[in-house]
């Protein structure tokens, strides 16, 4: 990806191990965001049942990408909460 200045062995390792991380660290924020939209979608189109059943995958992968260390664990709870809130709106 660029011009190597490193010249030690370690130091070109971690610029590969580096490359690779962020590729795979880009891939969950890309699935985390999608997951998230989805039940905004369903949110929007007033799909309570299909809002429900999103928001339930969309929890557990936003946890899993806390212990990832893709999102902080507050955002996580504050994007949980928000979404959960929302879903129970719908019902009024």
């Amino acid at each position: 990806m660029g011009i190597n200045l490193a010249n030690h062995k370690s130091a070109l390792k971690r610029i590969r191990t580096n490359n690779r991380r962020t590729v795979v660290r880009g891939s969950r924020v890309t699935n985390l965001r999608s997951t998230i939209k989805s039940v905004e979608t369903a949110i929007y189109n007033k799909n309570k049942t299909e809002a429900v059943e999103a928001f339930k995958n969309a929890e557990s992968k936003i946890m899993k990408g806390v212990s990832k260390g893709v999102i902080n664990k507050n955002t996580a709870s504050r994007k949980i909460s928000r979404l959960s809130n929302r879903i129970k709106a719908l019902s009024l």
